[in-house]
């Protein structure tokens, strides 16, 4: 009897057509009503745009603008600071009197309300762009409804060009709007071309190089949390910290998964917790005698029976994205559970062999015939390495 499929991974989801790429930089997105292929290849510069306010705007979206006229780019901005102006406001004041008349391209729907700065429709508005195209609309309905006021003014709309792109740039985004309980987790793991994340001597080593580790400290930069298995401090004793990426606006907390509480008061996260916040998540087992003495030096204990409880306690904890770096147990614990949204493969090229750590050795085994096939979202190379984004359940 073939083995059921893992309950973590959704079973609707299919993997792209072999040999497609679904990156946004890819221009596979197909055009959405009443736009043409030059508003994608504008919307794709202000998706471009977007990721230039990585790390530094959350809990905000990343958002980019261009403003067109006559086929010629005369304005482009970008949201570059949580709390300061919008992309729209930036792009606007580079464009000056050249917006009148123009078509302003934007990857999230502008804005229709007033809260740190002045709502974006009405600067458009006030601009007299004759045309707008965006992305996608706001999921958050505070702000929403920015696409019914520009139409209430004469201002043409056009929606849906590369939503899907404009989606997964937003993704943690979009899912903190629409749910309140559990932060949005993103799984990375590093592994070899056999699938897997240490040789079987275990010894400490990097398997991906210098170009591969420069883009998961970037991937940490935006997240509210940085997470591990107790087995990847005792092994590694890591810092968990942004090192090779530009420093995020807030520093993205550290999470250590520790049923047990081994956590070492002299590893660098314990003795660093009252410097950056470190929460342990541990059964409710845990000897009270650890929990007192990890509590004493600033740690944040959160006893749960269950590793949801966890993640929800994270998610009340301000924690709305956690980007989590293994190991084996943990990965295998969250996918199995259907706590992944999003698992990111940086695949090096180097074969381990028998013995080896499997990254999902801990998973139920499937038949290939039923085991689910992810959606491919994105997939790049750094260096000689292979990095593949796919989607595992959620949004």
């Amino acid at each position: 009897m073939a083995a059921s499929p893992t309950k973590g991974i959704a079973s609707g989801l299919l993997a792209s057509p072999s040999g497609s790429d679904p990156s946004p930089h890819s221009g596979t997105e197909a055009h959405a009503p009443g736009s043409t292929p030059d508003d994608v290849r504008f919307m794709r510069r202000a998706l471009a745009l977007a990721e230039r306010g990585a790390g530094q705007v959350a809990p905000n979206p990343k958002v980019g603008a261009v403003i067109v006229r006559d086929g010629v780019i005369v304005g482009e901005g970008w949201h570059q600071q949580f709390g300061g102006p919008h992309a729209e406001v930036h792009a606007l004041a580079a464009a000056g009197p050249a917006a009148a008349g123009a078509t302003a391209y934007v990857s999230l729907e502008p804005c229709n309300h007033r809260g740190k700065t002045g709502p974006c429709t009405e600067a458009l508005i006030a601009a007299r762009v004759s045309r707008v195209v965006c992305a996608m609309r706001d999921p958050n309905p505070v702000a929403a409804g920015g696409i019914e006021r520009l139409r209430s003014a004469g201002i043409e709309v056009v929606t849906g060009v590369c939503a899907s792109a404009a989606h997964m740039q937003n993704a943690t985004f979009v899912h903190a709007v629409r749910h309140q309980v559990l932060p949005f987790v993103t799984l990375k793991l590093a592994v070899s071309i056999d699938g897997a994340l240490a040789g079987p001597s275990r010894q400490r080593a990097w398997l991906t190089g210098p170009e591969s580790q420069a883009a998961v400290h970037a991937m940490r930069a935006e997240a509210d949390a940085i997470g591990v298995g107790i087995g990847t401090v005792l092994a590694d004793d890591p810092a968990l910290t942004v090192r090779l990426a530009p420093p995020p606006r807030v520093s993205p907390a550290r999470v250590v998964f520790d049923r047990r509480a081994r956590l070492p008061q002299g590893s660098l996260l314990a003795a660093t917790a009252r410097e950056l916040p470190v929460h342990l998540i541990t059964g409710v087992e845990a000897p009270a005698a650890r929990v007192e003495a990890l509590t004493g030096i600033g740690v944040t204990v959160h006893a749960v029976k269950e590793l949801a409880d966890g993640l929800r306690s994270l998610r009340l904890a301000g924690v709305r994205h956690l980007f989590v770096e293994g190991g084996a147990q943990i990965a295998s614990a969250l996918l199995n559970d259907g706590l992944v949204h999003h698992l990111v493969i940086f695949q090096a090229p180097v074969i381990l062999g028998a013995g080896a750590v499997c990254a999902f050795a801990a998973l139920p085994g499937q038949d290939a015939t039923t085991a689910p096939r992810l959606t491919v979202l994105d997939r790049r190379g750094y260096g000689d390495d292979l990095m593949t984004r796919y989607a595992v359940s959620g949004d």
